[in-house]
């Protein structure tokens, strides 16, 4: 798992300063937590844990924050090279595979009331990954999404524009509510991130898989040129795709700006930024699909929970019964609704219909319906390492820099067809 010297560095110093687990209260087993990310997500998981700790008194359960997504993975690393690594965290799903093959996760399968847990399909192991069903189960989803649409519906109703359902539409619709006034201000009507998991939604669908049935790495092929060429016309060409600055998850806060800006009319983003972006937008926010070329198709994203195989048993027993917890209906529906991932339990899903919530949620139920077009990832150790160092740089050398498709494409496959 190969990731930036800096944020080794920073795991390297995280184990030595402040991350030594502090002592649990008498009479109770101290369960170490490490989760990556902050803000009101913080702020909901630190509330789900107190709850976890007051509800019982055998466990003691302590959160420690360990950066962004990337920055956790350096430090998980490290620690388990240290074999000081916590028994509780979540991964980004791209790892899952690595860590497995690695043989650092607990296997779950034999977890008492493991059969209970009624996840929806697309959303756990099973769904998440082709084959991921007929693997020794390794993790439970946790705070999970998929791309999906926004768009300011005052101006889409003002201008007579329906979401697009095709990419043809997407072009058009971009075209026609991209702007600029008097000043030279403009006005996009399209905005996105030049990132890896938006890229594989247009593989998906152009028809395209990253890794083919057979194992032989294609990268999507002709799919995968397509989706570079479309952000590369529309960027380029018809100047109705807002650049997006930065990398990595700044690109997406500021694609987020744009948008509550009115920089952007539509953006693509995640699920998860339904909350963020109603509560602070001044204009009526709606959710859309993603549109299709010869299909619909989306992947899903965020983290699962997993259970390192090193810790102790007792600390690990202690993780179970916490994420037993989390997946009961109730603090399933409480993380979903107060963040805006998608839940992850069937039956958490009935309790918030039948509370009404989807119906004064809209925005959520096309969340929830656009699951039907979820494409699984493959099960490859190589994943992360496709995403960050081979896809992810030269995304961004052909939309930004206007690099031939095909030739980026090329040379991607050629790296990542040599062994590792």
């Amino acid at each position: 798992m190969r990731l930036p010297r800096r944020a080794l560095l920073q795991g390297a110093a995280a184990l030595g300063l402040g991350c030594r687990p502090r002592a649990a209260p008498p009479g109770r087993q101290l369960v170490r937590l490490w989760y990556t990310y902050g803000g009101k997500n913080r702020l909901v998981l630190e509330q789900l844990v107190a709850g976890f700790n007051a509800a019982q008194a055998e466990h003691w359960v302590q959160p420690v924050f360990q950066g962004d997504y990337y920055e956790g993975l350096a430090k998980l690393r490290t620690a388990l090279a240290a074999g000081a690594a916590p028994a509780l965290s979540h991964v980004v799903g791209e790892v899952i595979p690595y860590l497995a093959e690695a043989g650092v996760l607990e296997p779950l399968a034999t977890r008492p009331g493991v059969d209970q847990l009624d996840l929806l399909p697309a959303l756990g192991q099973a769904g998440t990954w082709r084959g991921g069903g007929q693997r020794p189960l390794v993790c439970l989803p946790f705070n999970r999404s998929t791309p999906i649409a926004f768009y300011d519906a005052d101006v889409f109703e003002r201008e007579g524009i329906a979401p697009p359902e095709s990419w043809q539409a997407l072009l058009e619709a971009a075209r026609w509510l991209s702007t600029t006034d008097a000043s030279g201000a403009r006005r996009y009507g399209f905005a996105c991130p030049i990132d890896w998991w938006f890229w594989a939604a247009l593989v998906g669908q152009a028809g395209g898989e990253l890794i083919e049935a057979d194992g032989r790495i294609s990268l999507g092929g002709v799919a995968g040129i397509k989706a570079l060429e479309l952000w590369q016309r529309m960027v380029n060409e018809d100047r109705s795709m807002k650049p997006p600055p930065g990398r990595d998850y700044n690109a997406w806060e500021a694609t987020n700006q744009d948008f509550l800006a009115g920089r952007s009319v539509m953006i693509w983003t995640s699920t998860a930024f339904v909350r963020y972006l109603e509560d602070n937008a001044r204009f009526n926010v709606r959710a859309a699909k993603l549109p299709g070329f010869v299909r619909r198709a989306v992947p899903t994203g965020g983290t699962h929970w997993i259970l390192l195989r090193a810790a102790p048993e007792p600390e690990k027993a202690g993780a179970w019964q916490f994420l037993r917890y989390l997946h009961e209906p109730a603090q399933v529906a409480r993380w979903a609704t107060s963040t805006g991932y998608i839940p992850t339990t069937q039956s958490a899903v009935r309790r918030l219909t039948e509370a009404g919530h989807y119906a004064e949620h809209p925005n959520d139920a096309v969340a929830l319906a656009q699951l039907d077009v979820a494409q699984p990832w493959p099960w490859s150790p190589r994943l992360f390492q496709l995403q960050r160092e081979i896809i992810q740089p030269r995304l961004e050398a052909a939309v930004l820099g206007r690099q031939s498709p095909r030739a980026v494409m090329q040379d991607a496959v050629r790296l990542a067809q040599r062994e590792p």
